[in-house]
């Protein structure tokens, strides 16, 4: 990853103006931009600092009729869309792998969802990256567990 963005020495020739994180919308995904996101906060810190690291939101639903299509992204605009398109058929992603390319296309441009990825204060972070990366797995669980929505 390192030699395909060009910064196997330093930052300086970064070959790109955004990284773009883009995992599936499901727990799995979430845990592979959790690493994502821990290797550039522990190896790459500057780029994160620099606003240059972005994750993409994906979608979870398309909404669709013959004559429309709609992406969504929660449950709520998935039942929003239901009800404003008529005859919808709902498809529920499992992931980006099941988005065709032509499709996937459709989504990402001007309306894609990108949310960049920051960090409030830098002296934060090793505190930060060893509660959810480290060796606690029963104070984590039990965060998880009280912070669920």
């Amino acid at each position: 990853m390192m030699m395909a963005l060009g910064i196997e020495n330093d930052i300086e020739n970064l070959r790109y103006a955004r990284i773009v994180i883009a995992t599936d919308a499901d727990y799995d995904g979430f845990h592979i931009r959790n690493l994502l996101l821990t290797f550039f906060l522990n190896y790459f810190e500057e780029l994160v600092v620099a606003g240059r690291v972005y994750i993409l939101e994906t979608p979870l639903f398309r909404v669709r009729n013959k004559k429309t299509t709609r992406y969504c992204y929660s449950i709520k605009e998935r039942d929003r869309a239901v009800e404003e398109i008529s005859g919808a058929e709902v498809t529920r992603f499992k992931g980006l792998g099941e988005i065709s390319p032509s499709e996937f296309g459709q989504f990402i441009g001007e309306e894609m969802r990108l949310v960049r990825a920051n960090i409030k204060s830098v002296k934060d972070v090793p505190g930060t990256l060893e509660f959810y990366m480290g060796k606690n797995t029963p104070d984590r669980r039990d965060f998880i567990m009280e912070n669920l929505i």
